[in-house]
């Protein structure tokens, strides 16, 4: 109840960076219960915990945004007050990132790998296995292509698993964004572990401030491609719990319920264009810089 109550939406929307702040606090909270509580099976306790403390906010966000879509008839004026969701929800998202990752970097190895993010871990080498020996040297390398499509692919099963848990469960797409975090977070862990004396070898840092400068090259890593790519997610949840709340509140075929079906189409169609311009900076453009 004491989390449930920190924000609303209409109070996020208008001020979108304390969500950060809390989603950081969320995740934090819920990495020290799993730990302390659930220590073996805490890499998905945690996960639990945090949706947990989400799933309020984010059910009364959809109800919010599927009254928007009765009062607010400008397709334009609709998409812009939508934005306002997506971007608290964005902000929610970097802070669960930036708790999550910082307690891979910090806490000790062996119950970071064996416990904390077990799964996550698993799932980048399974991850890994997958793209192995595909090739980004040039842009019109043909394996680019290839590796192009999979990245898509999978991003738009993402997508449909997104819209469904929100039509189904609600804000049910919170789930798979936090579990989402967790493994960006687990590999942004990584590359800060395994690149952290590869660089501050090369570039002479001694001090703490070298130690933030590799956390941020870290981040700058996954989140060039990955903020468009979990804003997609994001825009497709949105869309399904918008759908969902309709489907109980309206008869089917009123000119209202068409009206809402219709802005969640916009929605879902913006969203796979959003996935589809992350996919491209995951392929070409990322491996530019890292």
């Amino acid at each position: 109840m004491v989390l449930e109550s920190l924000s609303t939406p209409e109070k996020a929307e208008k001020k979108p960076y304390e969500l950060f702040f809390l989603g950081a606090m969320y995740a934090a909270i819920a990495i020290f219960l799993s730990v302390w509580v659930f220590r073996e099976e805490s890499s998905i306790i945690m996960i639990l915990l945090t949706v947990i403390s989400c799933v309020p906010l984010l059910y009364n966000t959809m109800r919010f945004e599927e009254e928007k879509d009765i009062s607010i008839v400008n397709e334009r004026l609709l998409i812009k007050e939508h934005a306002k969701a997506l971007i608290f929800f964005m902000s929610l998202f970097i802070g669960f990132v930036i708790s999550f990752s910082a307690a891979f970097i910090m806490l000790p190895q062996d119950l970071v790998q064996e416990n904390l993010f077990d799964a996550q871990l698993n799932t980048i080498r399974t991850i890994n296995s997958n793209v192995a020996g595909e090739s980004t040297s040039t842009i019109l390398n043909p394996l680019n292509t290839r590796l192009f499509t999979q990245i898509l692919s999978n991003n738009l099963k993402v997508l449909i698993f997104c819209i469904f848990f929100s039509f189904f469960y609600g804000a049910g797409a919170i789930f798979i964004l936090t579990w989402n975090a967790s493994v960006i977070s687990a590999a942004i862990g990584s590359f800060f572990r395994t690149n952290i004396s590869t660089y501050a070898s090369a570039l002479g840092f001694t001090k703490a401030a070298g130690y933030f400068h590799i956390y941020s090259i870290s981040l700058l890593r996954y989140f060039l491609h990955g903020i468009p790519e979990i804003l997609g997610y994001f825009i497709g949840g949105l869309a399904g719990g918008i759908i969902s709340v309709a489907v109980i509140r309206h008869d089917f075929g009123s000119k209202l319920f068409k009206h809402v079906i219709r802005d969640s189409f916009s929605l879902i169609f913006l969203a796979v264009l959003t996935l589809a311009i992350a996919a491209v900076l995951e392929v070409f453009v990322t491996p530019l810089f890292f």
